[in-house]
């Protein structure tokens, strides 16, 4: 069979089978595993042939998983995760050392920033952050211990864009990792081992799934640099289970069809409520006002679930915009079939200093959205709901 587009990748890469040879995937919900004799135990245990030995490490619905996604991505291996922080913190782990520095966007989820200033900075690894489209920023904060550079693009909750190829130049020119959360995109809609992107990693617990029903997070990349996070992952045990690897891989099977109807409701979302006049400003990759729109265009194939927005006036008001929807759910998570709303600079980003909102766009009277894959009418007779009560 020749080579499997993306789709028919999501719906039957990595598959294996039992005996039984069962049409779905199994969940081999299992701890350990057993040899035909202690020879075989010894051998798959120094890894001198191919087996299982605990499910900390090694699962046959987790190898699934993970041989899905490295299909998908056009990598060559990835490891999974308990989650998408768990992914970060593997990938860190594995690369990162005393005396090492980081470069991290400004923009990225506000528990990714609490896990480079809180916690790294403990481990002596020193952390700058910088304006995520600021490309001078970066090139003035990189330094000759830089060992890393992240960045989550689209961002959440803003929809800024980075030029991953400019920071994966960047990264070889300086001997430093580039590493992409690309969350919001999904491998449906952005590639960026494509664009120069060393390795990429994902909260599984959002797009991937899709349902908002599991805890997941991926890594992915070279074959080399995901050994060094499996081999964290092997000690420190920031395992995925086989469970939660099964959910995720159904969700892989539906991905590219629900990031289209995600972006399409979205799409119809952002243009009503930039035509609000109670709304001050609205954040969308594919709003023709988006600052970086032929960025966008030349980076993604889509424009993603997620969109943000600011009311006319304070807290107060953004908080009278939530209360008064009956739809959408108030909840922090996103990537899910249903639609949520909620206000970042309370619940999602609510641990950042006034000074970190700040420089993150964090404001006030900003509400984020993910849209979900209900009727669109109903999402705007809701927004509409919210604007009455303004």
């Amino acid at each position: 069979m020749k080579k499997a587009k993306q789709q028919t990748i999501a719906v039957r890469g990595g598959i294996h089978r039992s005996d039984q040879n069962e049409h779905c995937e199994p969940i081999h919900t299992t701890s350990s595993f057993t040899y035909e004799n202690a020879q075989q135990a010894a051998d798959v245990f120094a890894g001198e042939i191919p087996g299982n030995v605990y499910s900390r490490y090694t699962n046959p619905t987790v190898t699934t998983l993970e041989e899905r996604i490295t299909q998908m991505e056009g990598a060559e291996s990835a490891v999974a995760t308990a989650s998408g922080m768990s992914a970060i913190l593997s990938v860190a782990m594995a690369t990162l050392s005393a005396g090492d520095h980081v470069v991290c966007s400004r923009s990225v989820f506000g528990t990714t920033t609490g896990l480079f200033k809180n916690y790294f900075t403990k481990l002596g690894v020193d952390v700058t952050f910088v304006h995520l489209v600021d490309m001078g920023q970066w090139q003035a904060a990189v330094q000759p211990n830089t060992k890393l550079i992240f960045v989550e693009s689209p961002s959440n909750p803003l929809c800024e864009v980075a030029d991953l190829e400019q920071l994966s130049q960047l990264a070889k020119a300086n001997g430093a990792l580039l590493v992409v959360d690309n969350t919001a995109c999904t491998p449906a809609l952005q590639l960026p081992l494509s664009l120069g992107a060393d390795v990429v990693v994902y909260s599984g617990t959002k797009y991937l799934d899709g349902q908002g029903r599991t805890l997941g997070g991926l890594a992915v990349g070279s074959a080399e640099l995901m050994e060094d996070v499996l081999g964290f992952v092997r000690t420190a045990g920031p395992s995925i289970s086989p469970f939660n690897a099964w959910v995720i891989l159904k969700g892989l099977e539906t991905l590219s069809l629900r990031m289209k109807a995600h972006s399409e409701n979205a799409q119809a979302l952002a243009e009503w409520l930039e035509a609000q006049d109670a709304v001050e400003k609205v954040f969308y990759c594919g709003l023709e006002s988006h600052p970086q729109k032929a960025l966008v265009d030349k980076q993604q194939s889509g424009y993603g679930g997620v969109l943000s927005f600011r009311v006319k006036g304070d807290r107060d008001a953004a908080w009278r915009f939530i209360d008064a929807t009956e739809l959408m759910s108030l909840t922090a998570n996103l990537g899910d079939a249903k639609t949520t709303i909620v206000h970042p600079a309370t619940t999602t980003h609510g641990r950042l200093t006034d000074e970190e909102k700040a420089t993150a766009g964090i404001t006030e009277n900003l509400i984020r959205i993910s849209v979900g894959l209900e009727d669109v009418d109903d999402l705007i007779a809701d927004l509409q709901l919210g604007i009455n009560a303004l």
